[in-house]
């Protein structure tokens, strides 16, 4: 054994080299260990402890807790819903003979607009502006009638009308709205129903509206659609599904007819088929850019964006998908829209719920300015935002949110001597109804806004996981 060279490394050669591979082989291990568990994590991260779960899910953008959705079954169309289609495509039925259900309702674009006009064009030579921006048809196999207040379930007496609980209702205040917090009561306001404001209970009655809109459609009466049915192509069909006689019925025809629509939109899988990134993220079969995932946690969390609060993100306890709409309605005061061929008379307000295009619930001021809350499924392929139209990208929307409290001024017009005009598509006498106890609505005029520059591209870069059509 040599002996050690004075001022040298006392360790000998032998010992240094014995301990270099201990060491290599210690750190190949940990490597080695490190992969295993990296694999097994991404493969089976709902296996692992809470905190090593979500440090993989900061990590590797998995999903930490991965779970099944209970998805809708992909059948072959009833012969009803394939009659159905053939309406929902039928141009012939309308006063132009050039607009079908289709024409506002693009397949192609998640059966919404398929352009970027704040409202549709319609009438009966296709120049007539429509009154508000067509929403989605999609997603909506799960949306209830219209009511006001919790669910009455089986009851022995009469269910109180809408009047009588909108002005039971006018007396309890209001539930706050908490991304994951579920309300501490039942919520007492409008909730369900189609359309911006819910005037149509059923699919049905939603897919009738437009065919006697002079906007839209524009037949003067139902006898006219009557009368365009009798020669279309399917007429045979119609009558072999429904008996020979129903043709003695001319509102019976028209029913059984939009029947057939809304079959086609409850069976077709295209208005429902979950195939966004954020659903296979859910099922732990996608990853989420670091990106997506802040901007996932930035959406559900109740002092930052809050957009959860009504537009619901997790799936149900027994396993259906998130809609991402909570289906209540809220007054959120956004800016009128001058464009609008409505909005050029300076004393038309559209309320939502109060009117005008809904009659039923006019007396009912407390929900003046509240309009439904759509699903964000596919929102980022959309070019309308709001019942007016007011906005055309998401930026412009998470502006709205983050600055109309903070900074109205960058929001909404001023008057002749320079007051910020606030709420101004909405008369000043309803401007309590506006929610401004929600966050991030819950600031004050010169607070800091909720979210940060990039924390709105955050926000927005989750949102687009929600279009359809991701392929992992």
């Amino acid at each position: 054994m040599p002996s050690p060279i004075p001022g040298g490394d006392p360790t000998p050669r032998s010992a240094s080299r014995v301990s270099s591979k201990l060491v290599l082989r210690v750190v190949a291990g940990v490597l080695a260990a490190c992969i295993l568990l990296g694999g097994f994590a991404v493969w089976h991260p709902e296996r692992l402890p809470a905190p090593i779960g979500d440090w993989v899910e900061d990590l590797t953008g998995v999903n930490a807790h991965p779970v099944v959705l209970r998805l809708p079954q992909n059948r072959p169309l009833s012969a009803v819903a394939q009659l159905g289609r053939d309406i929902f495509f039928d141009a012939s039925l309308s006063a132009s003979g050039k607009q079908s259900c289709a024409t506002c309702h693009s397949p192609d674009h998640a059966y919404g607009p398929p352009n970027d006009l704040a409202v549709q064009l319609g009438g009966e030579h296709m120049n007539l502006e429509g009154y508000r921006p067509p929403q989605s048809l999609a997603y909506l196999y799960r949306q209830a009638s219209f009511s006001i207040g919790p669910d009455q379930g089986d009851m022995d007496t009469p269910a109180p009308t809408l009047a009588a609980l909108a002005a039971s209702a006018s007396t309890v205040q209001r539930a706050q709205k908490t991304a994951g917090v579920a309300p501490a009561a039942p919520a007492m306001v409008p909730q369900g129903g189609f359309f911006w404001d819910g005037r149509a209970m059923r699919l049905q009655e939603q897919a009738i509206a437009p065919l006697t809109n002079p906007v839209e459609m524009a037949n003067p009466n139902t006898h006219a659609v009557f009368m365009k049915l009798q020669k279309a192509s399917y007429i045979n069909r119609i009558k072999q599904l429904f008996g020979p006689t129903v043709m003695q019925n001319e509102e019976l025809v028209l029913d059984e007819a939009m029947f057939a629509v809304t079959r086609f939109e409850l069976e077709e899988p295209s208005f429902h088929p979950f195939t966004s990134k954020y659903d296979a993220w859910l099922q732990g079969k996608a990853r989420l850019t670091r990106a997506e995932l802040h901007g996932l946690r930035l959406f559900n969390d109740p002092d930052k964006a809050n957009c959860a609060g009504c537009h619901l993100s997790k799936p149900s306890p027994d396993g259906l998908p998130p809609l991402f709409t909570d289906t209540q309605y809220e007054a959120l005061g956004v800016p009128r829209n001058p464009h609008l061929a409505v909005n050029k008379d300076p004393k038309f307000y559209d309320m939502g719920v109060c009117g005008p295009f809904r009659t039923d619930m006019t007396e009912q001021t407390q929900y003046c300015g509240m309009f439904l809350t759509p699903t964000l499924r596919n929102t980022a392929t959309r070019h309308a935002f709001f019942h007016n139209g007011v906005y055309h990208d998401l930026q412009q929307v998470m502006d709205f949110y983050n600055f109309r409290n903070t900074n109205p001024d960058k929001i909404y017009p001023k008057d002749a001597s320079g007051k910020v005009m606030k709420y101004d598509d909405l008369p000043a006498k309803y401007h309590a109804n506006v929610d401004v106890a929600d966050a991030p609505f819950d600031r004050k005029a010169g607070d800091a806004p909720a979210m940060t520059d990039d924390e709105v591209k955050d926000i927005i870069a989750f949102v687009q996981t929600l279009n359809d059509g991701y392929k992992p």
